[in-house]
């Protein structure tokens, strides 16, 4: 907070109501700031201040009883207000040394007022001089932070920012970016600068130890502050910015931060904006990859150069990512919009597979991305780290009312097998509201779907389904039960009845009677090995026939 913006005591002493007044003890600490001026002639208080307050007092609460002055002024102390003044006259007459050495001791101000004095003309000035200041403050926060803004809508760049940054503050600024050189307003010479990126990498690691994401770190650095400010967007930080402050902070320096921040992230998104859209372009072929109009390497050594030899030796996966916004669909149906979207989508899904140790090559197709995800780290389990991915893109998208559907096919090696995997991904995406609606599906667990959908005769699988579940169907639709969808639930738990009644949300007892029922349309037999088989695979049937009605 620039210093005119901060009342001390020493500031407050100038006011023409204590002209007559002076420092009986705490000269050296007139610098502390004042937040507020407090009235308080009770013995018990300490509830009743925030810290930072001058406080006025008659005495009326101690009188001459040092070890009442000291109960009452130990409270001040653990408070942590900025002065004590005491009034002379109808309760006090002297300041005893006692008082003197405990003000020293804890380097609190105290201020003698020698005669009778009116204290609401000392709140009401105070108190105006702190709302006028607070107020000057947000103009001109308002001001600064307009600036900013219009530094983001005209690409002056970083540069300009930090600059403001510095004068707005009077503190030092440094600006350390994860994919380019650290600047520093003012200029640092090399020593210092290397100490406090040493400083910047120790709290990096304590920030992906206690994940703080974006919230500022305030550290103490001797008389002064440091606040560390990460810059991102979509769940990644691309830059920290550091506020190197020779005072404690004030709320205005967390605005005006903040604001600063934000300026740079607008313009780090707005860049790599650009760079997406680049890279769409170089990635068109991929498309091609997919469908098959790709047959020899040699074409994909051209369009990829030195990364070919690399990326065609890493195991990959083809994935699937289908967006709709919470918009009409004539809306979503424009190019533009679609474009627009699967760009701002785009940026999100390159830096979690990235984080994730995967190297993504992403395309835009209608309302789809497709990721080719070469995986850097085959070593590491890939599945548990692309679930990662998938769960951090679904928090990250919850608010804003984007639904996702995600498709993923097995890992391959070597580009011109991209094709079946990109297959595989399309089935599991396709299967995902017929396996339960889930947002996610791999293809590895689609089970005897992957037969099933290969079965063309839709004609033979109905009669299939009829022969070993008919009679529960059929039953469901007279009575209104739900023997198929129990039957489901309780061979998917190996004939676990407890945990049946808990999946069905149903007491043990009428489970049991729903199983009997179970048996007395389709035979005691039917949990026998290749009965129990067959009647797995006809509710897969059924569910792929019939996707709409739900198990």
């Amino acid at each position: 907070m620039s210093q005119q913006f901060q009342l001390t005591v020493a500031d407050v002493l100038k006011r023409p109501s204590f002209q007559h007044a002076y420092i009986a003890a705490g000269h050296a600490h007139l610098g502390n700031h004042v937040r507020w001026v407090h009235i308080i002639e009770v013995i018990q208080f300490e509830q009743l201040l925030q810290g930072g307050e001058m406080i006025l007092t008659t005495g009326a609460a101690f009188k001459d009883d040092i070890d009442s002055f000291m109960t009452y002024f130990n409270q001040l102390v653990q408070r942590k207000v900025s002065c004590l003044c005491v009034e002379m006259g109808h309760y006090v007459n002297a300041v005893p040394q006692a008082w003197k050495d405990a003000a020293e001791a804890q380097q609190l101000p105290l201020v003698i007022f020698p005669e009778a004095v009116r204290f609401i003309d000392i709140t009401q000035d105070i108190h105006a001089t702190i709302i006028n200041q607070h107020h000057q403050a947000l103009q001109d926060l308002e001001k600064i932070s307009r600036e900013f803004h219009r530094m983001t809508l005209t690409s002056q760049g970083v540069s300009h920012v930090l600059s403001l940054l510095h004068s707005s503050t009077q503190a030092d600024v440094i600006y350390v970016p994860s994919d380019s050189q650290p600047k520093f307003v003012p200029p640092m010479g090399k020593r210092e600068a290397a100490q406090w990126l040493t400083f910047l990498e120790s709290i990096e690691r304590e920030e992906r130890q206690d994940g703080r994401g974006t919230s500022p770190l305030v550290v103490e650095n001797g008389k002064g502050t440091v606040i560390v400010q990460p810059v991102g967007a979509m769940g990644k930080t691309w830059a920290h910015l550091l506020l190197v402050l020779d005072r404690k902070p004030q709320e205005y320096e967390y605005l005006i931060l903040d604001s600063a921040s934000l300026s740079i992230a607008q313009d780090l998104l707005r860049r790599r904006y650009m760079e997406e859209r680049k890279l769409y372009a170089q990635t068109l072929w991929v498309d091609d990859l997919l469908h098959m109009r790709i047959h020899d390497e040699e074409q994909i050594k051209v369009l990829l150069g030195a990364e070919f030899k690399r990326l065609n030796a890493l195991p990959y996966h083809v994935i699937l990512i289908e967006f709709k916004e919470g918009m009409e669909d004539s809306q979503l149906g424009e190019n533009e919009g679609i474009e627009s979207a699967g760009l701002h989508l785009s940026l999100a899904v390159r830096s979690l597979f990235e984080g994730q140790l995967f190297h993504p090559l992403i395309t835009l197709k209608h309302n789809r991305l497709v990721v080719v995800a070469f995986d850097k780290a085959p070593k590491k389990p890939s599945k548990e780290r692309l679930q990662h991915v998938f769960h951090t893109l679904h928090s990250l998208h919850a608010d804003e009312h984007i639904d996702l559907k995600i498709g993923v096919g097995q890992s391959k090696t070597t580009f011109l097998q991209a094709h079946r995997s990109y297959q595989e991904a399309l089935q599991a995406m396709s299967l995902a509201e017929t396996t339960g609606g889930k947002k996610v599906m791999f293809y590895d667990e689609l089970g005897v779907f992957v037969l099933l959908t290969q079965i063309s005769d839709k004609e033979m699988l109905a009669s299939f389904v009829r022969t070993y579940v008919g009679p529960l169907i059929d039953h469901d639709l007279q009575k209104g039960s739900e023997l198929l969808r129990t039957l489901k639930v309780y061979l998917d738990h190996d004939g676990s009845k407890q945990m049946a009644a808990g999946q069905l949300f149903i007491v043990r007892q009428s489970l049991y009677y729903r199983l009997d029922k179970i048996e007395e349309l389709l035979g005691a037999d039917y949990m026998l090995p290749e009965k129990r088989l067959a009647l797995q695979v006809a509710i897969r049937a059924y569910q792929l026939l019939y996707p709409e009605k739900k198990l």
